[in-house]
């Protein structure tokens, strides 16, 4: 399945929007990219959940990829996570499974610990809480005022294709990091240096969070490359402190960024899980068991719904919107959740087809 990409009004700016599957679910895997990222970098991903009947969506954050933050915006963790819930709220998305990388790790889990209610599931691919850590190398230079600014003015193509492969073992498509120096512009490269000054210790808050979430246990995805260079994979199996039942995965020939480098393996963990979670809630708002295994789940999802009336199922599947794997549940129920239709934002606060870089 392809994927879409257009344009919303939100956050005091017009930020970029990949999405895939339907476009009208209140329920949606949320990706929240890194840096330098982009909502590009999840079209496989977004493209993959997807053809399954699952809603996907991805937004630039403002500064990043192609678009620019509005006057007066502040490159921080707490006001990039209030564009994500902005964002979402003009996109009609209610119940999120939220799906992180990198940087888009603390915004992400920012915007999950206020809206706890909301968060189905989440996968952490090479971030999460991260107690004890101290800054990577490159980030104590974006972090030194001047010596950061130099840096960045000196990041040539050239140089930036060094950087990001000289400690990935597969190494990075050349596809990938070129779009993703196409969009390391001047706005970009003075957002990553804002960001990273206005985070001190990025394992700070990781306890209190891992306190809060803990007693929620919200379903967990776990995908780490053994061989990152900037958070070390020992950090995977902490994500349990915040997450008990977390499926922890941490893939041998990876670094940082292991949907670029092992892309088939991560589709398949991605896809695989959030379909298990979907499943088991649909049977849990109907007193069904859910399936155990992930060979149970696909087999769940192969097959014909329970044996509810045909009227029922009809109109069961008349109202299901979103996520094809839980339209109807053993009993022939859907899930109350999945079932709402999303909420249509005005049109002055809405989607605009809005070409071009903003």
């Amino acid at each position: 399945m392809s994927v879409r990409r257009t344009r919303i009004r939100a956050g005091g700016t017009q930020p970029r929007v990949l999405e895939a599957g339907p476009a009208d679910a209140s329920e949606a895997v949320v990706f929240v990219h890194g840096n330098p990222g982009s909502c590009d970098d999840w079209e496989r991903l977004a493209a993959a959940l997807g053809a399954t009947g699952v809603r996907a969506v991805a937004v630039d954050l403002p500064d990043f990829g192609e678009t620019i933050a509005p006057a007066g915006f502040v490159h921080d963790v707490p006001t990039y996570a209030n564009f994500v819930e902005e964002a979402l709220g003009v996109l009609g998305v209610e119940r999120v499974h939220l799906a992180i990388h990198d940087f888009g790790g603390p915004i992400g889990l920012v915007w999950a610990a206020m809206h706890a209610d909301r968060v189905a599931s989440v996968t952490l691919i090479d971030t999460g809480i991260l107690p004890g850590y101290r800054w990577h190398r490159l980030a104590r230079i974006w972090r030194t005022p001047v010596l950061g600014e130099l840096f960045q003015a000196t990041a040539t193509r050239r140089a930036f294709r060094f950087l990001l492969n000289r400690n990935e073992p597969r190494g990075l498509p050349r596809a990938f990091v070129d779009q993703m120096y196409d969009h390391y512009d001047r706005r970009t490269r003075r957002a990553v240096l804002a960001l990273y000054r206005a985070t001190d210790d990025p394992g700070a808050a990781g306890e209190a969070f891992a306190e809060y979430m803990r007693s929620k246990d919200i379903p967990a995805l776990v995908i780490w490359g053994e061989h990152d260079a900037y958070l070390p994979s020992a950090m995977a199996a902490r994500q349990r402190d915040a997450f008990p039942s977390a499926d922890v995965h941490v893939l041998p020939a990876s670094g940082h960024w292991p949907y670029a480098d092992a892309p088939e393996t991560v589709e398949r963990l991605l896809v695989e899980f959030v379909a298990g979670v979907v499943q088991r809630a649909a049977a849990a708002a109907c007193g069904a068991p859910g399936p155990t295994t992930a060979n149970a789940e696909r087999s769940a999802l192969r097959r014909p719904a329970g044996a509810a009336p045909r009227a029922r199922r009809r109109a069961a599947a008349r109202t299901a919107t979103p996520l094809r794997s839980a339209r109807l549940c053993r009993c022939g129920a859907g899930s109350p959740r999945t079932m709402r239709p999303a909420r249509r934002p005005s049109r002055s606060a809405g989607r605009g087809a809005i070409g071009g870089r903003s």
